[in-house]
Parts: C-alpha cells; structure tokens; sequence
C-alpha cells in the first residue's frame, strides 16, 4: 500500500511539473503571438496612423483612404462643368510682343468674293481678335574670348602679360554658374543630366568636374547670407524644427530644418541629439519651438514650446488600431472627439468673421478652449495606469505637457502642426533619393546652404535663380553677398 501511495505522489508531482512547463510554454507563445501581432499591425501602418512617409504608403502597408466621406458619384463628366467660368492664360501688354503679323480674310465668307488690298482699306471699326503664341528662340550660348597681350617696355626692355580680372576667371560666367547651382538643387536633377541638358539644350560641353566646381563655388558664394541666417536663429520668437536621415558616404547622418517665419535653415549633423540645437539656438532658446515631441527637443528646451498635433492624432489612430482592450479603444475614441472638437474652434477663429459662428478675437478663443484643455488633461490622467503601453505613453504625454499641446491658442505666429517643418524636408528628401546623399563633409555644407538659399528665397518670393547670379558675381570680385534677412529683419 505504501508502495503504491509514492508511486502515486510520483505520478502527480511529475504532472504537476509538465503542467507548469506547459503553462509557461503558453504563456511564452501568448507573448510571441501578441509580439508578432504587433509587428504585423506596425507593419500594415501608414502615414495617417504613423509617423512615416506618405512616399512608404506601398504594398508593404495597407493603402491610406484617398477620400475620406466617400461620396458617391454624380455621373457628370470630368472637368468644367457648364457654366463654369474656365481660367485662361491671359495676353502679355502690346509693349511685350516682339513681332506682330496682321492677318485679313481671303474672300468674304457669305458671297465669296476674293478681297484686295484696297479691301483693307475698309476694315471693321472692331479691334481685331488677338492671338498670341509664345515661342523659345534658338537659345546658343554667348562665349567671350579674352586675350591677354604682352606689351614690352621701352624703359627696362621687359615684358609685361595682361592679368584676367577677377569677375571672368574660370570657364563660365556667373549666370551659367548659378543656372547649374538652379537646376542641381531647386529642380534636383542629377550632375549627369545637368551635363546632358547643358550640351543638347545650349551647345556647351562640359564634365562631371565641372558641375561638381561651380557646385563648390556657387556653395562659396552664398557662405555669408547662410551664415547671417545662423546668427539670426536664436534670436527667431518662433521656430519650427524637424529632422531627418542623411548619408555621407555611405555613414549615417542627420539633415535638420529649422524654419522661422521668413527663411529657412538646413545643416547636416552627425547626431540627432539636443547637442545639434545648443549648437544652433545656444543653450537657452528665449523664442517657441515646435517640433514633433521627439526626446531631442524636450531634452533641449524648457521654455515654451508647441508639440505637433498632427503627430498627436497619428499616435492615436496607431493606438486605436493596436488596442486590444476596452480601456484602450474608449481612450482613442475620446481623444479623438476632444481633437476634433479643438480644431473646429481653431478654424472657426482662422475663417475669421466671414464663418457661420464666428470668433471674435483670441480671447474669446482661449476662452472657448479652456473646457478643451481640461477634458484634454483629465482624459491624460485617467488613463495613466493602462495596460496598453501605447495608450498610456499617450496618456503620459497629455498629462505631463498638457499646456505644450496648446501655445498655439495663446501665441500669434504658432501653428497647431509642425508641417512648415515637414514641407521644408520634403523637397531635401526628394533630392536626396536621387543624389543618394553626399561624399564629403564639404558636399555636406555646399548642400545645406544651397538648399537653404534657394528655399528661403522662395518663402520671400525671390527669384533664387537672380539671387544666386548676383551672389557668384559679388564673390568673385569679393564683394558682399546680398542679404536674405532684408524681409526678416522686421521679425
């Protein structure tokens, strides 16, 4: 009998030992299925629940709606409809046209009868229908040749070789220079295009070397208004930062944009951390920085500051499509509702007093927003114990700089997004994909200051191209650059 009884307590302890090993093998697969399931649904997140690209948007991740009430179709035909005013490209001044060419009928068109020259004689008192076509010239580059003689003096017997003047040396002039800088870096075409442009399109020859040379002078020239532009950043109200991946030569590197309210600064560092803005605003940025609530920027400023809610609602549909629990979803739902709520008061206030309700002043928006803010920061506190960690990071966020969330409703000049940021980066993203970054750390410089030229001149209305000429022409004969600060001053 007592032989059996330990046989059985044998029995049930193993038992009891290949239940707990299966418990945990459950559990650690209940783990890896939940971590699989998060990485699929990480993996199916586009650019409205995440923070990537809409370029991403592929077939690596499910499609982002295109239109969002989904309306159904009318059945009418694509384009002006009737009745629709049309738009047109209008006629250029009498003064502009450079040829006119009168036309008169050969016969009239009701009995036939061929008209004369003295016909015209009795033209209809109407002026006649213009029409205008625009057409490009047979554009051929203009070469100057410049011979220096020698001329032997009659005193000293020796000879004396004239000297090229600054503004001519090199091979090209300064509109052909900043014509190559143009179409490198606002119309992004590659070195090699640029070369095949220039030799079919205007009869000039030249290598790979020389466009990277005039790159390099053309990044010389614009040296003093890119870095006037750096002095004048910390001393912006308010600046909008975001950041993105560069290479140079194969290595890891980040492409910062710092944009105020008339100009635009780029430069390429080798870290994303804070240590890149005590570099550029100083250790105390007196001013508001937006930014997209990245460590980099919390870690950097504690001052006033506007987090992008366009981030924000990102998070929360990421989050809503994640959760798995009751807590989670009703938290998403929530936010979301207080989000829409915010923005129909914020573009109410923007329509000004032609809306359907309209706000009077700031005040009254403010006042109209503080419910907002406090069912904003209760929804933070309420849900800073959630199981689902990305709930509760969010959460954590609305609790913790609930008031960053909301400078915009107080400070003229502040955007509730940070898309002045992001549009900046879009077009060096784009240049990037197709010069697959730099070489050196002097390519690095070149491309930072020559995008930030051409695009703070397109913020100010400038034409870069002019700008650019002007520049190269002042460096060459080292002469002063002309000044990008001359609208931003007033800031």
């Amino acid at each position: 009998m007592e032989r059996e009884n330990e046989r059985l307590l044998r029995d049930n302890e193993q038992l009891r030992r290949d239940l707990t090993e299966r418990e945990k093998r459950i559990a650690d697969q209940g783990k890896q299925i939940a971590d699989l399931e998060r990485k699929l649904g990480l993996r199916q997140q586009n650019s409205t629940t995440s923070s990537k690209p809409p370029s991403s948007d592929g077939l690596a991740g499910k499609q982002r709606p295109r239109c969002r009430n989904h309306r159904k179709k009318s059945g009418r035909k694509p384009g002006g409809q009737p009745g629709h005013a049309g738009h047109h490209r209008g006629l250029v001044p009498p003064e502009r046209v450079n040829e006119v060419v009168p036309l008169y009928p050969s016969q009239c068109s009701h009995c036939q009868k061929p008209f004369g020259e003295r016909d015209r004689t009795r033209a209809a008192p109407a002026e006649p229908q213009r029409h205008q076509v625009t057409e490009l010239p047979k554009i051929q580059a203009h070469i100057t040749e410049y011979q220096c003689h020698k001329l032997q003096c009659a005193r000293c017997g020796q000879k004396t070789q004239a000297t090229l003047p600054e503004a001519v040396k090199g091979g090209f002039g300064p509109e052909l220079t900043a014509l190559i800088a143009y179409q490198t870096v606002t119309c992004r075409m590659p070195r090699r295009v640029v070369r095949e442009s220039l030799e079919h399109g205007l009869g000039i020859p030249l290598s790979l070397g020389s466009v990277q040379n005039v790159w390099e002078e053309a990044s010389d020239a614009v040296a003093g208004p890119y870095e006037e532009l750096a002095r004048q950043l910390p001393r912006e109200p308010v600046l909008n930062s975001d950041e993105t991946g560069y290479r140079t030569n194969g290595e890891k590197r980040w492409l910062w944009a710092l944009v105020a309210s008339t100009f635009v600064f780029y430069q390429v560092a080798a870290t994303r951390g804070a240590e890149v803005l005590v570099q550029l605003l100083g250790a105390v940025f007196a001013g508001i920085l937006c930014s997209d609530r990245c460590p980099s920027y919390t870690a950097y400023h504690q001052g006033e500051a506007q987090f992008c809610r366009a981030h924000f609602k990102r998070n929360i549909l990421g989050a809503q499509e994640m959760a798995k629990t009751t807590d989670a979803e009703r938290f998403c739902r929530d936010a979301l509702a207080l989000h829409a709520r915010l923005f129909r008061l914020w573009h109410r206030f923007q329509a000004g007093p032609d809306t359907r309700y309209p706000i009077a002043d700031r005040q009254e928006l403010i006042l109209r927003s503080l419910p907002l803010q406090k069912k904003f920061f209760a929804l933070g506190e309420r849900y800073l114990d959630c199981k689902d960690n990305d709930v509760r990071n969010l959460a954590t966020a609305l609790y913790v700089h609930c008031g960053e969330f909301f400078v915009f409703l107080e400070k003229d000049g502040v955007e509730p997004t940070n898309n002045a940021a992001e549009r900046a980066l879009r077009c060096a993203v784009q240049w990037r994909k197709t010069s697959f970054g730099s070489r050196s750390a002097r390519g690095e410089i070149a491309m930072a200051r020559l995008l930030t030229v051409t695009r703070t001149c397109r913020m100010q209305n400038r034409n870069s191209l002019d700008f650019l000429a002007v520049a190269i022409r002042a460096h060459r004969i080292a002469g002063p650059a002309p000044s990008l600060l001359v609208k931003a001053s007033t800031t």
